[in-house]
């Protein structure tokens, strides 16, 4: 909610810095996002006044311009807005100026002729798009006509006035309202604010009875009225509404639309406003729609209803969705003559089910969810057509259509001071409580140590003693709340095993190059399967909020790889994620999923930039491989690590991916993406990893040790042998370190060959083995009598031919 000073001084006298009342709010009620004016940022933005207005010799769009700015002589300003005439007051840039974007306004030519400074769009000075009137989106923004040559911008169209924006918890629905704040900030100052007051004239001939009939089931709208305003002229609003309007974020429309919104932003009760004369029939329905019905709505969608969507409907047809959105066919519009106004209250629970399926999270529906103040429900509607027939020059016909209005007895809590003190650990007195619900304006009877507490329908998030003591410890201050230890015998914290093995191994990754990622961890069921590691069934949301969040993933790949697509798309080549995460897996009719501890990664690009002397290290198979080596050597497995290339991963490709095993258990597996996969995501290749990182904890480990570094030297022996291509390096390495004997330190392959002097099917893999003794100098004779136990294992189990 966007809380305009100007506006809430009308409300209560303060004499208090925004941003002190910002802290005080934030302290004591709810979070505020931020506190700032419009004009920040900006400066020497005045009114001016076109005098004359000329084509530009040179373009076919520019205009040059001679503006009045309250100097001795006008200024010449070349504009190229197709909406600038002789006579208007506009917004002037003069030379110097800072618009919005600290874009600095200079004197400058265009097209060769000068020009100095610049007319200005709303959207140029810091007005959203979406707020900014739809009349001047191509253009300038034309001031009122009163508006005095070379004054300041600010003052005309608000930009001056302080704004509070809170960021609203679910339970103070009752701050979404300028009532409510009012409320809330008197509360916290000790006043009580003025509200709004209004005059109804109800000057139409006709009874709303005779106008409007009703079939409203109370279940759907427990509250649900209407007033009707005839003879109305659709225009602008005047500025001191668009004013309240856009300051609270929103788009001014015309003065019937405004009014509406006007009021929903004062009491936070929405309303809605149909064309009366487009209704097809004046019996208004509040009902369930027909499965497959068709609506229209504002924004031009056609929407297909579902049985459960709650609808406002005539004889023929749904005009609205309930608490939601209006129709197309019934909107004001620039014939309209005769207003039927909506008040109601809605069942929320229908409302929020409804915005998410259709995504339609408006103003009105965020309010109807949250809950709105049922004392109020008659006051907003007779303010609003009282707005609307003098904004519109029209009459308020007599009376009130009801078609629900089930009565709501006030919540009524006790609490005692005892309780209090106990459950806050304060030291209040009975005057102090008193004075809290006090300035609360929450009628109390104070029986002894007693509070009868009676609450007021605008605050319809209290009803247990609960309740009670979070306000009288928020009024009094939390600050003030004295702090206490524990009793009992205190232990120090210490992280578990499983814990450590998390921290380090985000440590490990990121020092390995790769920056951590947090995926959504509910996605789609199509990507939810994907690059799965075992078997499992969709956990699907009853509700998503989004057709994008619909189930739980059963991989942690395809978060990384949305991810990638989205650095991808904004230039960045290079790209190196991991995620540590849970993925959530379902067995046959279980209803909860089982939650694994996973751990993947994805890279594209390069993994070491190009510099003057060294290429840059395009990411391959061998390159994701060597982190994740990297990673599970670090683990200190007991069980030795070995991979076997694959081609059971569908979205992996081929001839690219091997899956990873410790000891006999799979644990993940590694290796590119499919190209029609990287495809889909529109990346370009990608490699990735993805393990079972509570396999991993699970599994055995051993103590790591660190020893000294050997006083002895090494000895080397390299080794080519021709083998068939169907041998692999990992099968050769493993008989090597079997049959190398016990000072055997390291197998390192640095030659693979196939070529044309080879036979056809064979190639030549080249090692080096490295010996050490700890103990004492190696013998020549030992290392040779090793050496030729490894060669004739390799003749024998591989037949093959020694280099």
């Amino acid at each position: 909610m966007k809380v305009s000073m100007d506006w809430l001084n009308e409300y209560l006298t303060l004499d208090v810095d925004p941003q002190t009342l910002g802290e005080k709010i934030e302290r004591t009620a709810v979070e505020v996002d931020q506190v700032y004016k419009m004009s920040d940022g900006m400066s020497k933005l005045v009114v001016g006044e076109t005098l004359s207005v000329e084509p530009h010799p040179d373009s076919d769009h520019l205009h040059i311009c001679q503006v009045d700015v309250g100097e001795d002589e006008p200024l010449q300003i070349v504009c190229g807005a197709p909406n600038v005439a002789t006579g208007q007051k506009v917004i002037v840039a003069l030379p110097g100026a800072w618009i919005a974007g600290h874009h600095k306004i200079k004197k400058s030519k265009m097209r060769g002729v000068a020009s100095n400074g610049m007319l200005c769009a709303l959207q140029e000075i810091g007005f959203d798009e979406k707020i900014a009137p739809k009349a001047y989106d191509e253009g300038i923004y034309i001031l009122p006509a009163d508006s005095e040559n070379g004054s300041s911008v600010f003052p005309i169209l608000g930009m001056d006035d302080d704004i509070v924006e809170t960021d609203l918890t679910p339970n103070r629905g009752d701050m979404n309202s300028m009532n409510g704040t009012a409320w809330e900030v008197g509360a916290i100052y000790g006043k009580t604010p003025k509200m709004p007051t209004f005059s109804l004239n109800e000057d139409g001939s006709r009874k709303v009875s005779d106008l409007l009939q009703f079939s409203v089931d109370a279940a759907l709208a427990p509250t649900y009225k209407m007033r009707v305003v005839s003879g109305v002229t659709i225009q602008d609003s005047p500025l001191w509404l668009q004013k309240r309007l856009w300051e609270a974020g929103m788009r001014p429309i015309n003065n019937i639309v405004d009014v509406t919104n006007y009021i929903m932003l004062t009491y936070g009760q929405p309303l809605h406003a149909f064309d009366y004369d487009k209704l097809s029939s004046h019996h208004i329905h509040v009902r369930l729609a027909d499965a497959g019905e068709h609506l229209t709505t504002l924004d031009g969608e056609n929407r297909t209803l579902r049985d459960s969507d709650m609808v406002i409907a005539d004889d023929k047809h749904a005009i609205a969705i309930a608490g939601t959105m209006g129709g197309l066919d019934t909107e004001i519009d620039d014939n309209t003559t005769t207003i039927a106004i909506e008040s109601a209250i809605f069942d929320p629970i229908k409302i929020r089910k409804t915005a998410r399926f259709f995504n339609l999270h408006s103003e009105a529906s965020m309010r109807f969810e949250r809950g709105v103040n049922k004392d109020d429900n008659q006051n907003a509607l007779d303010h609003a057509a009282a707005l609307m027939a003098e904004l519109g020059l029209g009459q308020t016909e007599q009376g009130t259509g009801v078609g629900s209005d089930t009565p709501v007895e006030p919540a009524k809590v006790s609490v005692t001071l005892t309780r209090i003190n106990h459950v806050l650990g304060t030291q209040l007195t009975v005057d102090q409580v008193q004075n809290i619900f006090d300035h609360l304006n929450f009628p109390t009877d104070n029986d002894g140590e007693t509070f009868n507490v009676t609450v007021p329908a605008r605050r319809w998030d209290i009803h247990i003693e609960a309740d009670l003591f979070e306000e009288v410890a928020r009024l009094y201050g939390y600050d003030n709340i004295p702090s206490t230890l524990p009793y009992g015998t205190m232990t120090p914290g210490a992280l578990t095993f499983k814990q450590r093995i998390i921290r380090d191994s985000r440590r490990l990754l990121e020092g390995a190059g790769l920056n951590q990622a947090i995926s959504y961890a509910l996605t789609t069921t199509a990507k939810a399967e994907q690059f799965m590691m075992r078997d499992s069934e969709p956990t699907e949301l009853a509700f998503p909020m989004s057709t994008d969040h619909t189930t739980a993933r059963m991989n942690l790949i395809s978060g990384l790889l949305d991810d990638i697509a989205y650095n991808v798309a904004r230039k960045q080549k290079n790209v190196a994620l991991y995620e540590q995460g849970r993925v959530f897996y379902r067995d046959g009719d279980a209803i909860r999923p089982l939650e694994v501890e996973h751990i993947a990664g994805a890279v594209t690009g390069a993994l070491t930039k190009k510099t003057w002397h060294a290429e840059a290290d395009t990411v391959d198979f061998y390159g994701i491989k060597g982190i994740v080596d990297l990673f599970l050597h670090d683990m200190g497995l007991s069980k030795p690590v070995h991979y076997e290339a694959t081609q059971a991963h569908a979205q992996m490709h081929p001839g690219r991916t091997a899956d990873i095993y410790v000891g006999d258990q799979a644990v993940g597996f590694v290796g590119q993406v499919h190209p029609e996969i990287a495809s889909d995501y529109k990346i370009p290749d990608t490699y990735v990893f993805e393990l079972n990182l509570q396999a991993l904890i699970d599994a055995p480990h051993d103590q790591q040790q660190y020893e000294p570094i050997s006083k002895f030297p090494d000895v080397t022996r390299d080794i080519a042998i021709l083998v068939d291509q169907s041998v692999t390096n990992a099968d050769v390495v493993a008989l090597i370190n079997k049959r190398g004997g016990a000072h055997l330190a390291d197998v390192q392959l640095f030659d693979v060959y196939e070529g044309v002097h080879l036979p056809t099917g064979k190639k030549s893999l080249a090692y080096t083995l490295t010996y050490r003794d700890r103990q004492a100098t190696l013998v020549e004779a030992d290392v040779t009598k090793a050496f030729d136990k490894v060669t004739a294992a390799l003749e024998k189990e591989f037949d093959a031919e020694i280099r």
